[in-house]
């Protein structure tokens, strides 16, 4: 379907393209590639990715019928090693995994900026249950904040230690480049870290993900397209917390001029591999097979069809100082922010076994 769309959107001027993220949205299977990201985290696509299993041990994936739960093959072994170590570590029954990737990446019709090259995952900050969800509530299960909407500070009556635990687990994983929790998160991590503060370096906070936290994984080798992020530098960041409460956070000014959403991407504005990515035929996985093939046995894209690029090292190259976000408007993050429109509901935070 994607080919085909790709062909009409190509023969059309510049002004009638069809978005990158309708002719992304539309493919309902991986492509039978070579695994490779191609781009940046937020502008980019993904060859020969695999889905994750949508229950395990130590895990269960929510949000179906959204059908992003695809992602590069080290992000899906990453995420199942987290989750039996969040079980051993952080006293966690099991995670919830959200939003990964589309099947071949790309841009999304909602939700996201990144989460594009498969190298991008949301964990829940909601204990996995100890009972299989069905299909509708793994969709409409409430998700809460922990934070209170009033003083934009961690909401203690929902806050648990296990929380902070979770996420010092994720963070000292070597492959873990960002991790992004709401200010008030990281604020509260700062505050009750102790002595070894190093992981909070990778945890940085960002607008939204009040009640879920965003992992993102380094480029792997084998993905010379893929356009590793700046260095998170030095410091654990935890004095440069007031301009998101004092400024960020705040509602904007009545002078304010009024948000305009970005343009959408058109397939002009990604590397052109992910035209080639579209073209590819599907690897044949189905969205229910609990083993998808492996990513050995499929045949690689021919090196031709990818723009030609210096081999990237898989660690990320430092940089004087991280990208600066101006604020959302007051109604929510828009499009471009890499953040998820807030999740309606009040159910309470499940509580921890004895001994969490």
């Amino acid at each position: 379907m994607g080919a085909a769309l790709l062909a009409v959107a190509s023969a059309l001027p510049a002004a009638a393209q069809t978005p990158a993220k309708d002719l992304f949205s539309a493919e309902t299977g991986p492509s039978a590639a070579k695994p490779q990201s191609i781009g940046f985290y937020s502008k980019g696509c993904i060859a020969g990715a695999l889905e994750m299993p949508k229950d395990g041990p130590t895990w269960q994936v929510m949000k179906p019928s959204r059908h992003r739960a695809f992602a590069h093959p080290t992000m899906i072994a990453f995420l199942q090693r987290l989750s039996r170590d969040a079980a051993a570590e952080a006293n966690w029954r099991g995670l919830l995994f959200g939003d990964m990737a589309q099947p071949r990446g790309g841009p999304m019709k909602d939700g996201h900026a990144s989460h594009q090259i498969g190298l991008d995952a949301d964990i829940y900050l909601t204990e996995m249950p100890n009972r299989r969800l069905s299909r509708d509530e793994r969709d409409t299960m409430p998700l809460p904040s922990v934070i209170d909407k009033t003083t934009r500070h961690i909401d203690l009556r929902r806050w648990r230690p296990e929380m902070g635990k979770l996420i010092r687990t994720a963070a000292e994983e070597p492959e873990v480049q960002r991790i992004f929790v709401h200010p008030g998160i990281k604020e509260q991590l700062c505050k009750t870290a102790g002595r070894d503060r190093a992981w909070l370096n990778k945890v940085r906070p960002m607008y939204g993900h009040d009640y879920h936290f965003h992992v993102r994984i380094v480029c792997q080798p084998g993905s010379p397209n893929c356009e590793p992020q700046e260095s998170t530098g030095t410091g654990d960041g935890c004095d440069k917390l007031d301009w998101w409460f004092d400024v960020a956070l705040q509602p904007p000014k009545p002078s304010s001029k009024p948000y305009r959403k970005p343009p959408p991407i058109f397939m002009s504005g990604l590397p052109k591999a992910c035209s080639a990515v579209l073209k590819q035929p599907d690897a044949g996985v189905s969205a229910s097979a609990p083993s998808p093939v492996p990513a050995a046995a499929r045949e690689p894209v021919p090196v031709t069809a990818f723009e030609a690029a210096p081999e990237r090292a898989p660690t990320p190259a430092p940089a004087a100082a991280p990208r600066r976000l101006p604020p959302p408007p007051a109604a929510g993050a828009p499009d471009g922010f890499d953040a998820d429109a807030p999740e309606a509901g009040g159910m309470p935070m499940p509580r921890f076994r004895p001994g969490g």
